[in-house]
C-alpha cells in the first residue's frame, strides 16, 4: 500500500503558516513563484556539422525546421520503433542539448552512439559539470524580471541566455509543473549563485514532493518513471507536441507510422483519481471487473483533487475518461490530464 496523505504531512515540517513545507512549495510552484533543485535531470550535448540531420535521424519530431533559440519535445526511438529516451530539445548556433530525466545520459549517448560512422556528431555528458532549476508559478515572470532578465521566450521550449547575478544562464519555456515553467541552466560552481539570487528575489524553496505533485496533475510524465523501453511512442499521449508523421524517414519511422495509419494502440498512459486517503505506490495493479487492465507508474497526493492522483498505463479499452476501476487502495477514475481549470 502507497503512503497516506497523513503519513506525507509531518509535523516536524511545517512553514511558518502551520502548513506544510511540500505543500507551501506546490502553492508556490502553480500560484506564487517556486524554485527546484532539478539539477538530478540528463543533460547531453551535440556537436559537430552533422547534429541537426542525425539528431533529425533518430528522433520523433521534426529537429530540421527548427531554428537557434527554438526547441522541441521529442522521442528517441529504437529499430522497433519503441522508446528509448523522451527529451526535450534545445537549439544553439553551435550545438544541441537534450534534457530529460535523471540517469538518462550515459543510455542516450551509448544509443546514438552505435549509429554514427562518417556522420561529423560528438556527445558529451553535461549533466556533471552543470546544474539546474526549475522556476515556476503564476508570478514567476516577475521574479525573473526583477533580477533583470529583460525578455522571456514568447514560445513553448523557446529559449536564450541571460545573466543571473551576473551569471550566464541559459533559460527556457517549458510546461513542466504547469504554464509558466522555466528551467535555468548554469555552470556547476555557479549554481548556489544563481538560486539564492532568486530566492533572494522572492522565489519560495521547493521540495521534491511539490515538483512531483505539480507535474502529475500537469499530465507531464518522466522517462524511466512513468515511460519505459517498453512503450510505442503513441501509447505516451504526446502526439501533438512530440510526434512529426511528416518528416522524412528516421529509425523507428515504420513502426510509428503504421500504427498512426491503423488509428490507436493498446495502451495509454492516463491519469487516474482516487476516493483513498492512502496514495497508491508504483506498479499498483488496477482491475475492472476484477480482471486487469493495468499499473500505476507514479502517483501523488494532489492537493487541486484534495485526494491521490497517478499515471497509469491502461488497456485503451478502459482508458477513457469516466472509466471506474478498482485496486488494493480502493476505487478510481480515469481522469484527462492536465486537470482542467475549474478541478
Amino acid at each position: 500500500m502507497g503512503l497516506s496523505y497523513d503519513a506525507e504531512m509531518d509535523p516536524n515540517t511545517t512553514a511558518s503558516n502551520d502548513i506544510p513545507l511540500w505543500l507551501a512549495g506546490y502553492q508556490a510552484l502553480t500560484a506564487g513563484c517556486g524554485l527546484a533543485d532539478v539539477s538530478s535531470r540528463s543533460r547531453v550535448e551535440l556537436t559537430g556539422a552533422d547534429r541537426v540531420q542525425f539528431l533529425h535521424s533518430f528522433c520523433t519530431n521534426d529537429i530540421k525546421r527548427l531554428a537557434p533559440g527554438e526547441g522541441c519535445e521529442a522521442f528517441l526511438t529504437n529499430h522497433q520503433g519503441k522508446t528509448v529516451g523522451h527529451v526535450i530539445v534545445r537549439i544553439l548556433a553551435e550545438a544541441i542539448l537534450l534534457y530529460t530525466a535523471p540517469g538518462q545520459a550515459a543510455r542516450i549517448i551509448e544509443h546514438l552512439n552505435r549509429f554514427v560512422i562518417s556522420d561529423r556528431v560528438e556527445f558529451r555528458d553535461l549533466t556533471p559539470i552543470t546544474g539546474e532549476l526549475l522556476l515556476a508559478g503564476a508570478s514567476s515572470h516577475l521574479t525573473l524580471t526583477s533580477v533583470s532578465v529583460p525578455s522571456l521566450p514568447a514560445n513553448l521550449y523557446g529559449h536564450g541566455r541571460f545573466l543571473v547575478a551576473g551569471i550566464d544562464v541559459c533559460l527556457q519555456r517549458v510546461d513542466f509543473a504547469g504554464e509558466p515553467s522555466y528551467f535555468l541552466t548554469t555552470a556547476a560552481e555557479d549554481f548556489a549563485a544563481v538560486r539564492n539570487a532568486l530566492l533572494n528575489a522572492g522565489a519560495i524553496s521547493c521540495e521534491p514532493t511539490a515538483v512531483d505533485a505539480a507535474r502529475i496533475e500537469t499530465g507531464t510524465p518522466l522517462f524511466g518513471t512513468d515511460i519505459t523501453e517498453e512503450n510505442l511512442p503513441q501509447e505516451i499521449g504526446r502526439n501533438p507536441r512530440a510526434i512529426s508523421f511528416t518528416k522524412g524517414c528516421y529509425l523507428g519511422q515504420e513502426t510509428v507510422a503504421r500504427i498512426d495509419a491503423m488509428g490507436h494502440v493498446n495502451r495509454l498512459l492516463v491519469g487516474v483519481m482516487f476516493t483513498s486517503s492512502d496514495v497508491p505506490a508504483a506498479g499498483t495493479e488496477l482491475f475492472v471487473a476484477e480482471k486487469p487492465v493495468g499499473k500505476v507508474t507514479s502517483a501523488c497526493w494532489s492537493p487541486r483533487l484534495d485526494a491521490p492522483l497517478a499515471f497509469a498505463l491502461l488497456r485503451r479499452a478502459q482508458a477513457a475518461p469516466g472509466t471506474l476501476l478498482q485496486c488494493a487502495i480502493g476505487p478510481g477514475e480515469v481522469t484527462s490530464l492536465p486537470l482542467a481549470a475549474s478541478s
